[in-house]
């Protein structure tokens, strides 16, 4: 059976790969099959992967809110957008777990020019610059020009240095980050001119996705048991990762939450959290 997926490709439906999806969120063996299971009745030739994935996301929220957050971790990251202010901090966020000290938005003089880098991260007396390039279209790729760009910002504040976390510090790293895919002449450019990466699925063992469950870093539009509305209220109070919310219930309270929802959406973080 052939479906459609969102470039408009035209490829083979493969019920590994979705049940493979079904059990990394977290749901069990005999309810990924059951939901396959339900799927298999309905789809048909032709039918969109954007259309598959609702009847999957909506049948594991019949079973658990926190599989199905997890599943749709990231819609959940390109939530974050349109225009990446908050994407910034979210990146921000998953360095600073790792024990980075961490600043966002700086302007910076280099040799040249001056530029505004997103995000400075700081460990074991190391500096690094971050750039994220945020794309709201699901198959937007960062081809090989995005790298060969911030490579030259980078050499140009290399250069100098800079008030960032003391004074003097030098910008010794660089790090580019987006929240879908490089092209693989991208990562070949990368790697030859020592610049890291980091994408939904790059690094293999060590990206956005295995960062998010190794380490529980699930962006607050996860979240089933709150609307749009009030995932963006959320952003608003800089509460970026559901983890934040565990023990932080007032800011639920702050958007509008009654103590029914509020203890729904609690229930759903704490569960999301917990998973390994």
């Amino acid at each position: 059976m052939k479906i459609v997926k969102h470039s408009g490709n035209i490829v083979d439906y493969d019920p590994t790969k979705l049940k493979h999806s079904l059990l990394k969120s977290g749901a069990s063996q005999l309810t990924a099959s059951a939901i396959l299971n339900t799927i298999e009745k309905e789809i048909y030739e032709g039918i969109s992967t954007k259309q598959i994935y609702k009847m999957a996301f909506g049948l594991l929220k019949k079973v658990s809110s926190s599989h199905a957050a997890r599943y749709n971790l990231k819609e959940a990251i390109r939530l974050l957008g349109p225009a990446g202010f908050f994407f910034e901090k979210y990146i921000a966020r998953l360095f600073s777990s790792e024990k980075h000290e961490t600043k966002i938005n700086l302007i910076l003089q280099g040799k040249c020019v001056s530029h505004e880098i997103d995000v400075l991260i700081k460990k074991n007396n190391v500096i690094a610059m971050i750039e994220c390039k945020f794309h709201l279209g699901k198959d937007a790729n960062s081809d090989v020009k995005v790298p060969m760009y911030i490579l030259s910002r980078f050499n140009d504040l290399k250069e100098n240095r800079h008030i960032i976390f003391e004074t003097n510090d030098v910008i010794s790293k660089c790090w580019i980050v987006t929240n879908n895919r490089f092209t693989t002449d991208a990562i070949d450019f990368a790697k030859c001119s020592s610049l890291n990466l980091l994408s939904w699925n790059y690094p293999e063992n060590n990206n956005l996705k295995t960062k998010n469950d190794s380490s529980h870093l699930y962006p607050v539009t996860c979240l089933t048991t709150l609307s749009l509305a009030e995932k963006d209220k959320l952003l608003v109070l800089d509460v970026i990762l559901v983890r934040e919310l565990i023990n932080n219930s007032e800011r639920l309270e702050q958007i509008g939450l009654n103590t029914n929802r509020i203890k729904n959406v609690l229930k759903e973080a704490s569960e999301l959290c917990e998973y390994i």
